[in-house]
This record gives C-alpha cells, structure tokens and sequence, in this order.
C-alpha cells in the first residue's frame, strides 16, 4: 500500500499526546489489552485513528466516573469497530450546540434585572452552583442563561433569592434522575437491538438520527408533564390555604 493511501499513523508520543494521557498509560492499557498492538517496523510501532478512538473512549469513561475494570470488562466483549460508534452516541447524548451557550453580561446589568444590588450575595450563591462565572470586578458569564435570567427574573417578581438558591440543585437532581432514565430507555430499545446486530454500517445514521429526534421530544414531554404537575401543585397549595384561612374564622373569639 503506497504511503497516501495508509491510514495516518503515530508513535507512541504522539499518540499518548492527542489521546490527553500519558505514555505510561497507552502503555499499560496496552499489557491490558485495551488496545491493540501497533504496526512495528523494527523496533518501533505505529499506532492508527482506531488505537486513538478507544483510547479516547477509555479517557471519556474514566472522566465519567467508570472503573477501569468495568471499562476493560465492555471493551474486551465489543467488536472492534465499538469505539468510534459509542464516541458518537456520547456525542449525541450530550445534547452540545454548536455555539458557546455561555453569555458575558455586566454585574450591575445581572443585579437590576432581579431588582437587586450588584453585591448581593445571590450572585455568589449562583456562581457557587455553577450558574456563573466571575470574568472580572464588572462582568460575569452566565453558564446557563436559561436558568439564570429566569432566576433572576422570579427574584424581580417576588421569589426571595433564597427560594431560588435552593430550588436549582433540587430541580437539577431531578432531572438528572429523568434523564438517566431517559437515557436507559433509549440506549435498551434503541442503542442495544444495534449492537446486538453488530453495528452494521448501513444503520448508524439511522440510530444516530432516531437518537437525535427523540432528544426534543423528550424535551418537549418533561416540559408539558412539568406545567401540569405545576399547576395542580399550586392550586393544591392554594387550597390548603384557604382551608386554613377558613378554620381560622370558624374559631370563636374570646
């Protein structure tokens, strides 16, 4: 095979380095048979985009709170091709814009819009969530505009600060839980049947684009389900309240 037709190759180096890990560490995931040998000429072996794309992979498990026995366990049972498909589910499960989300807003700008001062200690509270970012002494990067600008905007209305601090993390865990399930469901009834089949070629896009139109509709879903469930809280809640304005006058005075 000519040089410009062979798949571009790397020494361990230079492998190691556009992994984002170690020499030492290709290496032992080597001995662990996690990669596969490279291609020697003499004493020195060449490694491919394929040696790369599971050493990618291994990084991206790792840095997902995965054991490396349990990634050594999948890995070891997968075909060889495994790699590049789970890298672009990955991809796809992340749900990532092609633009930055993040938006730079002044501090005083931020503060006015909640109707409060540019030290309040809201804003720290919010950067301590991971809302925000301090980029100097007047500028902040919102995150997540849309879940800041909302904030900040219910603290406007009447929400104390304080009810908004402690309703993100709850709203966030939740959520986290539905999307894990969102997630188990697709990868069992979608995903699996796929590489159950061995990952023919011509199906990838099909996965990719059925994944990828499921997203918003489960958007759509937990949006739609949360201003029910919403409403029935409040006029609940409501209720509630006057019942107990009412048992209050049912009470005789002295």
């Amino acid at each position: 095979m000519a040089d410009a037709e062979r798949d571009e190759e790397f020494t361990v180096d230079v492998l190691a380095e556009r992994a984002g890990m170690t020499v030492r560490n290709v290496r032992a995931y080597s001995t662990r048979g996690l990669i596969d040998p490279p291609r020697l000429e003499g004493r020195t072996g060449y490694y491919s985009q394929k040696h790369l794309q599971r050493l990618v992979l291994i990084r991206t498990l790792l840095g997902r709170g995965f054991t490396l026995a349990a990634i050594e366990d999948a890995i070891l049972k997968s075909p060889s091709t495994a790699s590049n498909v789970a890298l672009d589910l990955i991809s796809i499960f992340e749900v990532e814009d092609d633009e930055d989300p993040t938006e730079l807003i002044g501090r005083a700008e931020l503060a006015s819009i909640s109707g409060l001062g540019p030290d309040h200690e809201l804003l720290d509270k919010m950067t301590e969530l991971g809302l925000l970012e301090k980029v100097d002494e007047d500028t902040i990067r919102m995150l997540e505009p849309g879940v800041v600008r909302p904030g900040a905007a219910a603290v406007a209305i009447g929400l104390s600060p304080d009810s908004v601090v402690d309703i993100v993390p709850h709203m966030r865990e939740h959520l986290e839980q539905v999307s894990d399930r969102f997630v188990h469901h697709v990868t069992r009834d979608v995903v699996q049947p796929f590489l159950d089949a061995g990952l023919p070629q011509d199906e990838w896009p099909v996965v990719f684009e059925k994944i990828d139109q499921l997203i918003p509709i489960a958007s759509q879903v937990v949006v739609s389900m949360f201003r029910s469930v919403l409403r029935q809280a409040i006029e609940t809640e409501i209720g509630h309240k006057l019942e107990e304005l009412a048992a209050e006058g049912d009470q005789p005075t002295s």
